[in-house]
């Protein structure tokens, strides 16, 4: 008995998901610029996407401003570097957690339902039937959700940022008694363009990846109800390992010297 078959075997069938995944990719992306164009389809994906999706994503940057407005204090308190707090807030959302959590938010939500109609589209062969149609499936169902998270997660982060670094106004302002127009001016003052840049670009870098897995998985479900399960699963684990893997990716682009 070969003991290294078993290794062998998972080891090509690596190979042969990331292959499929790499041509999925490229695939989707040549027909986002090929028509014909579905804007309808766009249009209620991005506002599945953006408007269903902001009251998470604001909640979830609100109570993160505010736990790093606090943390922040406890830590510069002890070296007497109070009027930092804002500094801090300001680049933690903008540049980070903004960016980061919008998308782990999405990718739980958004990611997850499309892997679901997606594979139960696939396992009820209505897949197959756009296909008998003449309707390109890539064209209906992936590209409009990969170009609405692209489109759409930059707008969420945008938003984010400005309830997150409001968040941290609020815990230093009227709990840690905090000057409003000093910490305010700290905030503009130490703003950069680069920090809105560098949020921007990771947010329709993950807004991509959250679509493209979503879709991904979903459109190679296989196997009933239980397929359409692992498949959604699936969907947001790779999401969000991606996502760590490339927001380390993009700061090291942005911020390395």
């Amino acid at each position: 008995m070969n003991i290294f078959a078993p290794v062998g075997r998972v080891f090509l069938d690596f190979l042969r998901s990331v292959g499929r995944l790499t041509l999925f990719t490229v695939k989707s992306l040549s027909y986002c610029v090929r028509p014909p164009f579905y804007f309808r389809t766009l249009l209620s994906q991005m506002v599945e996407i953006g408007f269903y999706s902001l009251p998470v994503v604001a909640l979830t940057t609100m109570f993160s401003g505010l736990v790093i407005a606090l943390q922040s204090y406890s830590g510069l308190s002890t070296l007497s570097s109070e009027g930092a707090v804002a500094s801090v807030v300001e680049l933690t959302v903008t540049r980070e957690l903004g960016p980061v959590l919008a998308a782990l938010m999405v990718a739980g939500r958004v990611g997850a339902a499309m892997a679901a109609e997606l594979g139960t589209m696939r396992v009820t062969e209505q897949i197959d039937a756009l296909t008998t149609l003449s309707t390109n499936p890539f064209k209906y169902l992936v590209v409009p959700r990969v170009v609405a998270g692209m489109l759409m997660l930059p707008v969420l982060v945008l938003i984010g940022d400005v309830i997150g670094i409001y968040g941290g106004y609020l815990i230093c302002v009227y709990k840690l008694d905090f000057n409003a127009i000093n910490y305010l001016r700290n905030t503009w003052n130490f703003m950069q363009a680069v920090d809105i840049a560098s949020g921007m670009t990771k947010a329709a870098a993950f807004g991509f990846i959250v679509t493209l897995m979503g879709c991904y998985h979903g459109f190679y479900s296989k196997g009933g109800a239980e397929g359409v399960g692992k498949a959604t699963t699936n969907a947001v684990v790779s999401s969000s390992i991606l996502i760590l893997i490339s927001n380390y990716m993009l700061t090291e682009l942005f911020f390395s010297k």
